[in-house]
């Protein structure tokens, strides 16, 4: 067993001024986003100055959707008791589904803008994404969200205001899954052209599994419970539907024409 380790969550502190550790992690996610995607900017034809443009489209699709999914799905009860609490993002609180779709709908705006296949830009983007969502979960981690279920595995830990029975540390296996493994098989996958669709569809089927798979070791929200059958979240239900277009994608992109990268800069792996 293991002791949750304490942090406090305002990693900054400077008079009225307070910033979290949960908006550092968001930025931290963002800016890698930013910095890969400009050294992969040659594969879409485009300008750095163009990609900077899409990442910050997808930034504004995270924080608007993804705040919104949150309230709609996990927090009506709060919003309909206090509307300002829609604001309060530093408090935590945010949707990975809402997020998604939010990207989802930046993304159609940009490409018709550009003028690109709604397919080859997510296939662009999905690499990019796995390393703000660990970085999340580890904002989750100092917030003490997402615990985990009652467990005597070795490196369960006490959870804050959680009693005394140790627990799955949930937030750091979705950092490791969601975060890790996923960043490392998309961008190798990625790295050889492959049919339009395919990076999309195995993004979205490596995060179906693995947030469905992790679930089963995660407390259900509080607030909702077990959405059926006793043992389905809310996270699994939203999350099944990700794994059949998933795999639909990835069958799809098989007959589609593959997307050939352009000359990258030389003497930099990250830019194929």
């Amino acid at each position: 067993m293991l002791n949750y380790p304490t942090i406090d969550p305002i990693a900054i502190s400077l008079g009225p001024l307070q910033i979290h550790w949960y908006g550092l992690m968001y930025l931290v996610g963002f800016l890698a986003a930013w910095w890969l995607g400009r050294r992969r900017a040659p594969r879409l034809g485009l300008s750095t100055d163009a990609v900077e443009t899409l990442i910050f489209y997808c930034m504004m699709g995270v924080i608007l959707g993804g705040r919104l999914g949150y309230a709609l799905f996990y927090g009506l009860d709060k919003l309909a008791d206090n509307p300002f609490w829609l604001f309060k993002i530093w408090e935590g609180g945010m949707s990975f589904h809402g997020g998604f779709v939010g990207v989802l709908v930046a993304t159609l705006v940009f490409a018709r803008k550009q003028n690109l296949p709604f397919f080859r830009l997510t296939d662009f983007i999905a690499p990019l994404v796995p390393i703000g969502l660990g970085a999340g979960r580890i904002g989750n981690f100092i917030n003490y969200e997402l615990p985990g279920r009652a467990s005597e595995v070795p490196w369960a830990m006490v959870f804050p205001n959680m009693g005394p029975a140790p627990r799955h540390p949930s937030s750091l296996y979705e950092f490791a899954l969601e975060g890790v493994v996923l960043f490392a098989v998309l961008w190798w996958f990625s790295i050889n052209p492959r049919g339009n669709g395919a990076t999309s569809g195995l993004f979205l089927l490596l995060y179906g599994v693995f947030r469905f798979s992790v679930e089963f070791v995660r407390l259900p929200d509080p607030q909702l419970g077990f959405i059926a059958f006793s043992w389905m979240t809310m996270g699994q239900l939203l999350t099944l539907p990700m794994i059949i277009a998933g795999l639909a994608l990835v069958a799809w992109s098989r007959y589609q024409p593959i997307s050939i990268a352009k000359s990258a800069k030389v003497g930099s792996r990250l830019s194929v």
